[in-house]
């Protein structure tokens, strides 16, 4: 049993290592969407710059470690349920978990579907613990509760958010986000807003256990009104965008928006990595140090800190993951169910087309606030204008933030999917053109994300219980599991992507007349 403890602890850092390039794939993908569908950046230096960000947050992680490893279930539990195998049952806990996440990962980022890599990895966990007890009463239920509803509720903020944010900024900048005149006097207080936003959430929420802004927030905002600091700031943030403005001219208001969305990119992918690389670390590092520390109980592993280096190694990892061609069809698919343009290219299944049909009544495009679509001087598709993408941004940055501030693993994914279709609605993208399927996308998407949980539940269960029972054979047959079933959803996936997203001749001065241009880098 000793060599075989030794053996799967080794496994567990491998899995993780393979689990966070699934990560990059697909959850931390949906950092650079906004940015990369209003053509501020090319999605090569987008994710490159968001990679720093994320390393930067990953140094600021804190208490939602714990909450992933010890609060969905009780691993104390397994030295009374097993007896004197509880170290073999909870490493084969951990293992099973980057098992089943590794696979799962793949074949939704393979379909460019977004998935939550927290809700995946909290379901995994309840699945795993069940699967190797035997009982329900290892799983903390209140935990997992508590857990679900953050997901939830970050979904509805960043829905709420995004929709009345963008229909207000929208009403002041319609569609001359790129008018001198128009941004010279809006602008100022509306990036104001974004950046006092980002601020305080960032600083006053994100980075709450540095000593500094403890500090800061005691001589400020808890000495003075909160609102009145904030307006405060707002107002100093207006002045000084103003008067920056005044001094660049029509150079600064053409890229004011862009500086903002690149802003909360930076701000989102901070608060990334301060919330999703511990929570996909925690598994293999607690299975390893259940290895190096035999004279300790299993519960001791879910009380150690990550170091700062395993975390700066798993966001390289993350960083080449995003950089993949699956990772680049999480990206199209999302930037096109919330385009501006009328004719998209995607897939959703008849009846989640159907559904949207009762849910939108298209319009004549007159209608719609959002700007006229158009392409870059590459002749690349602008899927929405930088304030959009400003929004999006700032939206999701500000949610996760305050999310990691309180200790809850929520969703990146959810809550930046949440915010591109709230803002969509906010513009009235869904009166014209293909409603249809950008919402029937969205449902589709949606759905996935309840068959996700379910499946990762009972997958890690089995997989677990084979592992725990059948020892050696049992990670045999887990392992030629994973990647059978890897091998058999990517071949249909890539006929799947040759199918609806065919690669068009490309001619110079025009755009694929299905829109399935926004994976190409260049």
């Amino acid at each position: 049993m000793d060599s075989l403890i030794t053996f799967e602890a080794f496994i567990g850092l491998t899995l993780l290592n393979w689990d966070c390039v699934e990560v990059g794939r697909n959850d931390a993908a949906n950092l650079v969407n906004a940015v990369f569908g209003a053509r501020v950046m090319k999605r090569r230096k987008a994710v490159w710059l968001a990679g720093l960000a994320v390393l930067l947050g990953a140094v600021f992680s804190s208490a939602v470690m714990e909450t992933a490893r010890k609060g969905v279930f009780t691993p104390s539990m397994l030295d009374e349920l097993v007896g004197d195998q509880g170290r073999w049952a909870a490493i084969a806990i951990y293992v099973s978990v980057y098992l089943v996440d590794t696979v799962l990962l793949y074949t939704y980022s393979a379909f460019g579907m977004p998935v939550s890599t927290t809700a995946s990895l909290v379901f995994e966990l309840v699945g795993a613990a069940i699967g190797v007890s035997l009982t329900l009463g290892i799983v903390t239920w209140e935990k997992v509760g508590m857990i679900l509803f953050a997901i939830v509720m970050s979904i509805v903020l960043s829905g709420i958010g995004g929709f009345l944010a963008q229909r207000a900024f929208r009403g002041a900048i319609r569609d001359k986000s790129d008018d001198h005149k128009t941004v010279m006097l809006h602008g100022p207080w509306i990036a104001g807003i974004i950046f006092t936003w980002l601020a305080w959430f960032m600083v006053m929420k994100g980075l709450k256990s540095v000593s500094f802004i403890t500090n800061l927030k005691e001589n400020t905002f808890e000495d003075y009104n909160t609102l009145a600091v904030l307006l405060v700031v707002w107002g100093v943030f207006t002045m000084l965008i103003s008067g920056i403005l005044m001094v660049l001219g029509t150079k600064g208001t053409k890229h004011l928006f862009s500086a903002t969305a690149i802003v909360g990119m930076l701000c989102l992918s901070f608060a990334f990595g301060q919330n999703d690389l511990a929570n996909c670390a925690s598994p293999g590092l607690s299975a390893f140090y259940i290895y190096q520390h035999p004279e300790e109980t299993v519960g001791a592993a879910t009380k150690i800190q990550i170091s700062h280096w395993w975390l700066f190694g798993c966001g390289l990892l993350m960083v080449a993951g995003m950089t993949t061609k699956n990772a680049q069809r999480v990206t199209r698919a999302q930037v096109n169910t919330g385009s501006q343009y009328d004719q998209v290219a995607l897939w959703a299944p008849g009846w989640c087309r159907g559904l949207a049909r009762l849910l939108v009544r298209p319009e004549p495009s007159g209608l719609t606030i959002a700007p006229d679509p158009s392409t870059t001087e590459g002749g690349k598709r602008i899927h929405y204008d930088t304030l959009r993408a400003s929004v999006i941004m700032a939206v999701s940055a500000s949610v996760i933030a305050f999310a990691s501030s309180k200790g809850l693993p929520v969703s990146t994914t959810y809550v930046t999917f949440a915010a591109i279709v709230s803002t969509g609605w906010g513009d009235r993208i869904f009166d014209r053109g293909d409603a249809d399927l950008k919402l029937g996308r969205a449902i589709w998407v949606v759905t996935s994300w309840f068959a996700a949980g379910f499946i990762a539940m009972i997958a890690a269960g089995v997989v677990a219980f084979v592992v725990f029972k059948l020892t050696w054979l049992g990670f045999v047959i887990a392992v030629a599991a994973n990647l059978g079933t890897r091998f058999y959803f990517k071949n249909r996936a890539d006929r799947h992507e040759a199918m609806h997203h065919p690669k068009q001749p490309k001619i110079e001065g025009e755009t694929s007349p299905s829109g399935d241009d926004s994976d190409d880098d260049d």
